[in-house]
C-alpha cells in the first residue's frame, strides 16, 4: 500500500512538472490579445539559425525542458556551436527574454543584427544587451564606467552598478525599440535608455570597438540575436510585441 502510495505521489510530481514546463514558453490570454508572439516554442529550433549559418547549429546548443541551452565551451565568442538569430528581422518592438546564468558567465542578446557584416570569426555585430556575471567574469572590469556589465548597452553605455539582479535565478531582459529610440530594462526596472542616428550615438560608436562597421547601430531593422560565448546560459519565455 505504501508501495503504491509512493508510486502514486511520484506520478502526480510528474504530472504538475509537466504541467509546469509546458506553462514556460506561452502566452496568456492578455499577452495574446495585446500582439505579444511567442519567439522560440520551446520545443523546436522553428524561427531561428545560425547567425552565420543557413540553418540551426549542430552543437553548442540544447533544448530540455522548456529551456533553451547555450552549452559549455572555451570561453570563445562564438566559438562553440556559435550565435544563433531569427529567421526574421524586426524594427519597432518591445522583446522579453527570461535567461539564467552559470557563475562566472558571459552572454548576450543582440539587435539591430546584420549577419552580413562580419563573415569572419567573433560574434556577428549589432546592438547588445549584455549578460555577465558581474563578480566573476574578468570582462566586468573593461570598457569605460562599467559598459561592459549585466545589462548595459555593450561597450557603449553602462548600467547602474546598483540593479535589481537575481543571483543563481532567472531574469527578465527587456528591450525597447521605437524608431530611434530603445531603452533597456531588467526584471521590470529601466537600466538605460538612449537615442541613436544622431551626433551623441555616432560619438558614442566612435569610441567603442564597433567604430569600423560602417552605419553601426543605425539600421531600420535587424535580426535579434542570443550569443554563445562559451559559457552556460539558459533562455526561456523569449517573446515580442511588434509596434507600428
Amino acid at each position: 500500500m505504501k508501495k503504491f502510495f509512493l508510486m502514486g505521489a511520484l506520478l502526480m510530481a510528474g504530472i504538475c512538472l509537466t504541467e509546469t514546463a509546458d506553462a514556460q514558453n506561452t502566452l496568456t490570454a492578455q499577452e495574446a490579445s495585446e500582439g505579444w508572439n511567442l519567439l522560440w516554442d520551446g520545443h523546436t529550433t522553428n524561427g531561428w539559425r545560425g547567425a552565420k549559418l543557413d540553418h540551426f547549429p549542430e552543437k553548442g546548443w540544447k533544448i530540455e525542458d522548456g529551456l533553451l541551452k547555450v552549452e559549455k565551451g572555451n570561453g570563445g565568442e562564438s566559438t562553440n556551436g556559435g550565435d544563433i538569430v531569427t529567421t526574421r528581422k524586426y524594427r519597432n518592438f518591445i522583446l522579453k527574454v527570461d535567461f539564467k546564468i552559470t557563475e562566472g558567465a558571459n552572454s548576450g542578446i543582440k539587435y539591430f543584427v546584420n549577419t552580413d557584416l562580419n563573415k569572419g570569426e567573433g560574434s556577428a555585430i549589432g546592438c547588445e544587451y549584455q549578460i555577465l556575471d558581474d563578480e566573476r567574469h574578468p570582462d566586468a572590469k573593461l570598457g569605460v564606467m562599467g559598459n561592459r556589465k549585466l545589462a548595459s548597452l555593450y561597450d557603449l553605455i553602462p548600467a547602474p552598478e546598483t540593479k535589481p539582479y537575481r543571483k543563481g535565478e532567472f531574469n527578465t531582459a527587456m528591450v525597447i525599440v521605437k524608431n530611434n529610440h530603445v531603452e533597456h530594462w531588467l526584471n521590470g526596472v529601466k537600466i538605460l535608455e538612449y537615442d541613436r542616428n544622431n551626433q551623441m550615438w555616432q560619438a558614442l560608436v566612435n569610441y567603442s570597438k564597433y567604430r569600423n562597421w560602417p552605419n553601426f547601430g543605425n539600421s531600420r531593422e535587424g535580426h535579434i540575436l542570443l550569443q554563445d560565448h562559451g559559457d552556460e546560459v539558459w533562455f526561456k519565455n523569449i517573446k515580442i510585441k511588434e509596434l507600428p
